[in-house]
C-alpha cells in the first residue's frame, strides 16, 4: 500500500471510528503495512453494536483468546455481563491483576492509552464436574430431541425416531432427566408391554431403537452420565452483575474437550436456545444484556444435519432483539455456515497460514468477506503479528466500519491461568456452588416404568393366586371367594410400594406445562 494510499485509508478510519455513543477500545490503526500505529485513529466496537453479532477468527497461537480477554474485560467494565467458553483454563486469568511489564509498557505506549492491572469480577463454572468451579448439567427434557440427535450423531431417519420417543414421553408426563430415564423409555417403547405405544406414529423400530441405545451407552461413557441431569443450570444467572454495577464474567472450563467436542459445542447452543426461549423482547438497546463467546465453533457445524443448522440460523437471528450478542470463535470464517457467517457484522481477523492449498483457498474466501479497502488482505493476513487483526464492525447506524490493521490493546487481567489458591477463592466465593454442586436424582421415567413393571407383574401374580384359589373352593362358595380375593388383589396392588410410586410421580407432573423451543428444547415449568 503505497504512502497516499495508507494516508487515505488512515482518515477513513480515524472517520468511521469516531463513534459518539458508548464503545470499547480494541486499539489503534497502523499507519500502512507494518508502519507505526497511528494514536488517533482509534479503532472501538459500539456497544449497540454488540448484539449484532461476531467473528473473532484466525491461526492457532495468533491471539484469540486474549483478543477474548479485552472484550470480556472492558465489557464488564461497562456493566454487561459476559460468558466465555475457557477451552484450557487460561481464562481465570482475569481473577489476577495483570502485572504490566515491558511489552505491555511498549504496547500500551504505542498506542498512547491509559492501562491499568485490574481483577474482574468472575465465575468459573465446568462441565458436568470436570474441571475448575461449579459443575453445570442440563436435563434431556430441556436438551431435546434436535440437539440430542447431534450430540448423538444421528441421521435423519434415527433422529425423527428420537423425536417421536420425547412426543411420548411428553404426552405420559415421563420427565426425561438423565441418561437413565431415556433408555428406560427407549427400552419400553420396543418391549411387549410398550411396543403398541407408537402405533398411531408410525411406531419406533428395533434396529433404529437398537442404534440409539447404542450411541445412548457410548454417550453415558464420555461423560454424559455426568452431564445430563440435575440441578439443571439457570440461564438467568449468567446475566448478573455486580453490586459495583460491573458484569460478572462467567467461564465454562472444559479442559478435555477434544474427547467430547460434540457434548461441548452442543451444550453452548442449548444455552442459547435457552436464552432465546427465556428472555424478554428488548428491541436495540443500548448495550447488550449479555455477551455470549462461542468458542471452538466449528464443533458445532461438523456433521450438522440441516434441521440443526436450521435451527442454528434462527436462533442466532432472533436471539439479537433480546439484547444477547453472540461471538463465534474459529480458526477461518470458512468454518461457519454462510447463512450464519452472514449475522456476524463484528469482526476480528487474526493472522491466518497460507501453507497448503485448503489454506490458500481458506485465504481467498476470508478476504472476499470484507469491505473494499486499500490494504492488500492476501498479504496482510498471512503477515499479522501476535496481537495485531484486521477489524471491521458495525457502527451505531448499522453500517460496516472501513477495515483497519489494528494493533490490539493489552488486558488488564493475567494472561494465562490465575494461581491455584486464587481459583479456589473465587469458587469458594461463588453463590452458585451450593445451588449446583450437588447432583440430584429425583424420580423420573426410569423409576415410573420400572413401577409399571413392578406393578404390572405384582398383579399378574395375584390374579393367578386368585384363580388358584378359586379352583379349589366348593361351587357354593366360590361367588364370595372371588369377591374376597378380588378385594384383596386390589387392596394388596394400592398397598404396594410400587403403585405408591406411580401415584407419587404423577403428583409430580400435575399441571406440569412443557414448553418448546425452536431447536425443540424445553424445561420443565
Amino acid at each position: 500500500m503505497s504512502e497516499q494510499s495508507g494516508d487515505t485509508q488512515i482518515d477513513l478510519i480515524r472517520e468511521g471510528y469516531a463513534f459518539t455513543e458508548p464503545s470499547i477500545v480494541l486499539g489503534a490503526a497502523r499507519a500502512d503495512d507494518g508502519g507505526a500505529v497511528v494514536p488517533e485513529a482509534v479503532v472501538r466496537l459500539p456497544l449497540a453494536s454488540m448484539n449484532r453479532h461476531g467473528l473473532v477468527a484466525g491461526a492457532t497461537g495468533t491471539g484469540k483468546t486474549v483478543t477474548l480477554q479485552v472484550l470480556a474485560e472492558q465489557l464488564s467494565d461497562a456493566g454487561v455481563p459476559v460468558f466465555l467458553a475457557d477451552i484450557k483454563g487460561d481464562l481465570t486469568g482475569l481473577a489476577t491483576p495483570a502485572s504490566g511489564g515491558d511489552k505491555v509498557d511498549e504496547r500500551m505506549g504505542a498506542l498512547a492509552q491509559e492501562w491499568e492491572g485490574t481483577a474482574y469480577p468472575v465465575e468459573l463454572l465446568n462441565l458436568g464436574g470436570r474441571g475448575a468451579g461449579t459443575p453445570v448439567r442440563a436435563t434431556v427434557t430441556a436438551f431435546g430431541p434436535i440437539l440430542l440427535s447431534k450430540v448423538l450423531r444421528l441421521n435423519k431417519t434415527q433422529e425423527s425416531s428420537l423425536g417421536l420417543v420425547f412426543h411420548w414421553a411428553d404426552q405420559q408426563g415421563l420427565a426425561l432427566l438423565d441418561l437413565k430415564d431415556l433408555r428406560s423409555v427407549i427400552s419400553h417403547l420396543v418391549s411387549d408391554e410398550g411396543k403398541d405405544d407408537l402405533k398411531d406414529l408410525g411406531g419406533l423400530a428395533k434396529s433404529t431403537a437398537g442404534v440409539l441405545l447404542r450411541e445412548i451407552v457410548a454417550l453415558s461413557a464420555a461423560g454424559g452420565d455426568v452431564f445430563f441431569g440435575e440441578t439443571e443450570f439457570d440461564t438467568a444467572d449468567l446475566m448478573r452483575t455486580t453490586s459495583e454495577g460491573k458484569g460478572i464474567i462467567t467461564c465454562l472450563e472444559l479442559p478435555g474437550v477434544q474427547q467430547q467436542p460434540v457434548i461441548f459445542s452442543t451444550f453452548l447452543m442449548w444455552l442459547l436456545a435457552d436464552l432465546f426461549q427465556d428472555l424478554p423482547e428488548v428491541g436495540n438497546p443500548d448495550k447488550p444484556k449479555l455477551v455470549f463467546f462461542f468458542d471452538e465453533a466449528h464443533l458445532l457445524f461438523d456433521d450438522a444435519s440441516s434441521a440443526f443448522l436450521n435451527s442454528v440460523e434462527q436462533a442466532v437471528r432472533l436471539i439479537r432483539s433480546k439484547g444477547v450478542g453472540v461471538f463465534f470463535v474459529t480458526q477461518t470464517p470458512t468454518d461457519m455456515p454462510d447463512s450464519v457467517l452472514a449475522q456476524l457484522g463484528n469482526r476480528v481477523q487474526h493472522a491466518l497460514r497460507a501453507h497448503t492449498p485448503n489454506d490458500a483457498k481458506a485465504l481467498k474466501a476470508t478476504v472476499s468477506t470484507y469491505p473494499v479497502s486499500a490494504y492488500d488482505l492476501g498479504e496482510v493476513l498471512t503477515s499479522l503479528g501476535t496481537g495485531e487483526a484486521i477489524v471491521t464492525v458495525l457502527s451505531e447506524k448499522g453500517a460496516p466500519t472501513p477495515v483497519a490493521w489494528t494493533m490490539l490493546r493489552a488486558p488488564q487481567g493475567r494472561i494465562g491461568p490465575s494461581d491455584q489458591d486464587v481459583v479456589d477463592r473465587v469458587v469458594a466465593a461463588s453463590p452458585l456452588h451450593t445451588k449446583y454442586a450437588e447432583a440430584l436424582d429425583r424420580e423420573s421415567a426410569y423409576e415410573v416404568l420400572a413401577a409399571k413393571f413392578t406393578a404390572a407383574q405384582e398383579a399378574a401374580a395375584a390374579s393367578a393366586a386368585t384363580e388358584t384359589t378359586a379352583a379349589k373352593e366348593p361351587a357354593g362358595g366360590a361367588s364370595r371367594s372371588r369377591a374376597s380375593e378380588d378385594k384383596g388383589v386390589v387392596e394388596q396392588v394400592v398397598g404396594s410400594t410400587a403403585f405408591k410410586s406411580m401415584l407419587r410421580s404423577a403428583g409430580t407432573v400435575i399441571g406440569r406445562e412443557l414448553t418448546r423451543s425452536i431447536f425443540g428444547t424445553g424445561r420443565r415449568r
